[in-house]
C-alpha cells in the first residue's frame, strides 16, 4: 500500500512541477528483423517477459537488460537519454514499447526515439558498438539558403565533435551549443563501455556529417545515438554544467535519477493482435477451432440475439465492396438488408486468438442489453460461419470525424449541430457511467466512434474495450487500450482506470468538435503546439474563440462557445478529482446559468505549472491517431484507492470538482 502511494505521490508531483517537460517520443528509426521464429506458440509469451523484464528495471535505474531463457531465447536493452526526467524517461520507454510490437513476429527489433532506445534480439547484443548492416543515418529538411553552407558545416562539426568529446569524460552523454545555431546531443547505452562507445560516436559523428546543410541530423548506430539540430531539443535542468571550448558553449547534463515504481499494469504490452497474424496458419486453424467452440457454448445465453451466417452473407450481397461503409481496427463494417427489409450495419471481425473471442463477447456482454438514445444498438451475432460477425442498427451519416476532419467535407456542421453532438455524446456516457446496471467505461472515446444518424444526433459506438466495474471499486488496475491523444495522463503512466478516463477523452473530443481540429500531439515545425496546449494558451489570454472552426465564420455564440471549450479544459485536467463527472457534463451543459459559472479550469497535464514556454521546449506525446489495446487479457483485481482527492486551488486548499463547483453557488 505504501508503494502505491508513494508512486502516486511521485506521479502527481512530476506532472505539476516547474520543469518542463518533453519525454521525446518522436520516432527517429523502427528496424524490424527480417528472421521468423517458425512455429513457436511460446514466442509472443517470452516476449511479454521480456518487456515485463525491462519495464521493472527501466522504472528505477533508468536502462535496463534482461534475458528470457526459452525455446527462443531473448536478450533485451533499454535506456533513457540522461537528460530525461525520470517521469519523461517512463513515458519515453512507454511510447517505445507500444510501437516496437509492430515488429512481430520477428526475431528482432530496434526503435530509436528522440529520448530513448529498446531493443531484442536472439543473441547477446549488449557490447555490439556498431553493426554494418543496421546503422544508419537519418537527414531532416534543407537549411536555409540565408546561412552560408560551409559555416553551417563548420558549426556541425563544431557541436557534435564537443558533444562527443563531453560524452567520452561524462559516462557516455554529452550535449553542446554552438553560437546558438547548432545543438548536438550524444549519448551511448551503458553496455558498450568506453571503447565501444568512442569507436560508434566517431562512426556517428562520419554519418552525421554528411547530413549538412540538412537542418538536422541523426546517426542511429548499434551502441550509441547521435544527433544535431538548429532548435535546441535537449534539456539543460538537473544539474547541467557549462563548459567553455573553442569559444563554443557546451552543456553537459548530468541528471539526478530518481527512483520510483512504475506501477505493474504499465508494462502490459499494446498491439499484440496483429502480431498473431504472422504465425503459422495450420496451428492458428486448431487454436481457432478450440475458440469458437468456447464461443458457441458462451453465446447459448444470448440466443434471441443468433443470427444465421448465411442470413447475414445474402444480407449484405457476399460482403461484396460496394456494401462496404467502415473499416477499424476491429473489422470491416458493411450494411446488409435483412429478410424483413431491416438496413442493419454487419461489423465483420477475423480473430485467431483468445484476444479476439474476449473482445467479441465483452461487447456483446456488455452492450446487449443496454438501450439509449446515444448508444449504438447491438441487434445480435453470428459465430457459426467463418468469421464472427456483430450486427448493429445502421446509422446512414458515418462517423463525426468525417465530417470534422475530411479535407472534401460533403457538409459543414453548423454550431447548433456541434452542441447537440456534444451534449448527445455526454449524455450517452452519462448512461454508461452512472444510467445502466453497471458502470461501464467506454476507453476508446474520439470521433471515428461517434456516429451521426439521419438527424446527426450522435450515437457511441465499438465497445470491444470497454470494462465494467463494481461501483464499491473506486478504480481497476488493467493493462493500457484506446488511442494516444485521447488517454488520460494516470491511466497512460499507471494503468488505473476510472470513468474519469472517459471525461478526459471526452473532454478533447470537445475541443476538436468546436475548432475542427484533430488534437495531433506530435510536435512539428508547421505545428508546434497540440491542440489542448493551444486552447490552454488561448484561454489564459482570453482569447478563446479564436479557438472555433473557421469554417462557420462569425456565426456562433461566442459567449457559448468559449463556456464549452472551458468544459473541454475542465474534463482534461490533470487531477482526476478535479475532472467533473459525466453528469455534472450533462448539467452544465444544458442549464445555462451553472454553465455560466463553471469553475477555472486547472492547466491540463504535462504543460508548465508557472508559464507558457517557447516553442523548443513544449511537451509533445502521442500521435492522436494510433490506435492501441491489449494483446493479453487477465482477470481484472480491485484496488483501494490511492488517488489524490485534489490539487492545490489558487487559494492553497486542496478541492474536488464538487467543491469547486459549490464555491459558485454559495449564498
Amino acid at each position: 500500500m505504501c508503494t502505491k502511494i508513494l508512486t502516486w505521490v511521485f506521479f502527481l508531483l512530476s506532472i505539476f512541477s516547474s520543469a518542463v517537460c518533453d519525454p521525446r517520443t518522436t520516432q527517429a528509426g523502427l528496424y524490424c528483423g527480417s528472421r521468423k521464429p517458425g512455429q513457436n506458440p511460446s514466442f509472443i509469451p517470452t516476449f511479454v517477459k521480456e518487456m515485463e523484464g525491462l519495464s521493472q528495471q527501466i522504472s528505477t535505474h533508468r536502462w535496463a537488460t534482461h534475458f528470457v531463457n526459452s525455446t527462443t531465447p531473448m536478450y533485451g536493452l533499454a535506456q533513457c537519454f540522461n537528460d530525461l526526467s525520470h517521469t519523461d524517461c517512463l513515458l519515453c520507454y512507454a511510447a517505445s514499447r507500444t510501437k516496437i510490437p509492430r515488429c512481430l513476429p520477428s526475431l528482432s527489433a530496434t526503435i530509436f526515439l528522440d529520448g530513448c532506445f529498446l531493443r531484442y534480439d536472439s543473441y547477446r547484443f549488449y557490447r555490439q558498438a556498431t553493426d554494418p548492416s543496421r546503422d544508419t543515418v537519418v537527414c531532416g529538411p534543407s537549411k536555409q539558403d540565408k546561412i552560408e553552407k560551409e559555416e553551417f558545416g563548420r558549426n556541425v562539426g563544431f557541436a557534435i565533435g564537443n558533444a562527443t568529446a563531453a560524452a567520452a569524460g561524462n559516462g557516455g552523454f554529452g550535449v553542446a551549443e554552438v553560437k546558438g545555431s547548432v545543438f548536438a546531443l550524444a549519448q551511448c547505452w551503458k553496455t558498450v563501455g568506453g571503447a565501444g562507445c568512442q569507436s560508434c560516436l566517431e562512426k556517428g559523428i562520419k554519418a552525421a556529417m554528411g547530413c549538412a546543410p540538412s537542418k538536422e541530423g541523426r546517426a542511429l548506430n548499434a551502441g550509441c545515438y547521435l544527433r544535431y539540430s538548429t532548435e535546441k531539443f535537449y534539456n539543460d535542468a538537473g544539474g547541467a554544467e557549462q563548459v567553455a571550448d573553442q569559444g563554443h558553449g557546451l552543456s553537459v547534463s548530468r541528471g539526478i535519477i530518481i527512483a520510483v515504481i512504475l506501477a505493474a499494469a504499465a508494462f502490459l504490452l499494446l498491439s499484440l493482435s496483429a502480431a498473431y497474424a504472422g504465425y503459422a496458419k495450420l496451428a492458428r486453424i486448431k487454436q481457432e477451432r478450440s475458440n469458437v467452440g468456447l464461443a458457441a457454448t458462451s453465446i447459448n445465453k444470448y440466443s434471441s440475439l443468433k443470427f444465421k451466417y448465411e442470413t447475414l452473407e445474402k444480407a449484405t450481397d457476399y460482403f461484396d465492396s460496394s456494401r462496404k461503409i467502415g473499416q477499424g481496427g476491429g473489422g470491416s463494417v458493411f450494411k446488409g438488408t435483412l429478410p424483413n427489409g431491416e438496413t442493419v450495419a454487419v461489423k465483420r471481425l477475423i480473430y485467431n486468438t483468445r484476444q479476439w473471442v474476449d473482445e467479441f463477447f465483452n461487447e456483446v456482454n456488455l452492450i446487449s442489453g443496454i438501450q439509449h438514445k446515444h448508444l449504438v444498438k447491438l441487434l445480435g451475432c453470428s459465430i457459426e460461419g467463418p468469421e464472427s460477425l456483430l450486427v448493429y442498427e445502421y446509422v446512414p451519416n458515418r462517423s463525426l470525424d468525417h465530417f470534422l476532419f475530411d479535407k472534401n467535407k460533403v457538409q459543414i456542421l453548423n454550431w447548433k449541430e456541434r452542441f447537440d453532438i456534444i451534449v448527445g455524446t455526454a449524455e450517452g456516457l452519462a448512461y454508461l457511467h452512472e444510467g445502466s446496471a453497471v458502470r461501464i467505461i467506454h476507453r476508446d472515446i474520439k470521433s471515428s466512434n461517434v456516429l451521426l444518424d439521419e438527424n446527426l444526433s450522435p450515437k457511441i459506438a465499438d465497445f470491444g474495450l470497454a470494462r465494467c466495474f463494481a461501483s464499491e471499486q473506486s478504480h481497476i488496475s488493467t493493462g493500457i487500450a484506446g488511442t494516444f491523444g485521447y488517454m488520460a495522463p494516470e491511466y497512460l503512466t499507471q494503468g488505473q482506470l476510472t470513468e474519469k478516463a472517459d471525461v478526459y477523452s471526452f473532454g478533447v473530443l470537445v475541443l476538436e468538435i468546436v475548432s475542427g481540429q484533430r488534437n495531433n500531439t506530435f510536435r512539428s515545425e508547421s505545428d508546434p503546439d497540440s491542440l489542448l496546449h493551444r486552447v490552454w494558451k488561448l484561454y489564459r489570454s482570453n482569447e478563446l474563440a479564436k479557438v472555433v472552426d473557421p469554417c462557420l465564420g462569425e456565426d456562433f455564440p461566442a459567449g457559448d462557445a468559449s463556456n464549452v471549450l472551458r468544459i473541454g479544459l475542465l474534463c482534461t485536467q490533470a487531477s482526476v478529482a478535479l475532472r467533473p463527472s459525466m453528469a455534472e457534463v450533462v448539467e452544465m451543459l444544458t442549464d445555462r446559468e451553472i454553465m455560466a459559472a463553471v469553475p477555472s479550469p486547472k492547466q491540463p497535464p504535462f504543460l508548465n505549472s508557472t508559464t507558457l514556454e517557447p516553442v523548443s521546449t513544449r511537451f509533445r506525446l502521442y500521435s492522436a491517431n494510433s490506435s492501441v489495446s491489449n494483446a493479453l487479457t487477465k482477470p481484472e483485481a480491485s484496488y483501494t484507492s490511492t488517488e489524490s482527492s485534489g490539487t492545490p486551488s489558487s487559494d492553497g486548499n486542496s478541492r474536488t470538482f464538487a467543491e469547486e463547483v459549490g464555491s459558485k453557488f454559495q449564498t
